[in-house]
């Protein structure tokens, strides 16, 4: 399974409305669209967690535990 950084799952915590990994990439992919240019590093963090979400599958996703944990 591909392992996410801790920025990752917040961030894909945040965007789960849907609860798919189908409905995550989306979500994730459209907030990518409005970003500012000087935000290179959520962009880098998007495009990373994208890349490990597209290359694993629905079982390995539905293992996820994505809860925002806000202390590292």
């Amino acid at each position: 399974m591909n392992e996410f950084t801790f920025e990752e799952m917040n961030l894909m915590a945040i965007y789960n409305a849907s609860g798919t990994r189908e409905g995550l990439m989306e979500a994730l992919t459209e907030m990518r669209g409005y970003l500012d240019k000087d935000e290179t590093e959520l962009l880098e963090l998007t495009n990373s967690a994208l890349d490990k979400l597209e290359r694993m599958d629905d079982v390995e996703f539905a293992q996820l535990e994505l809860v925002p944990e806000f202390d590292e």
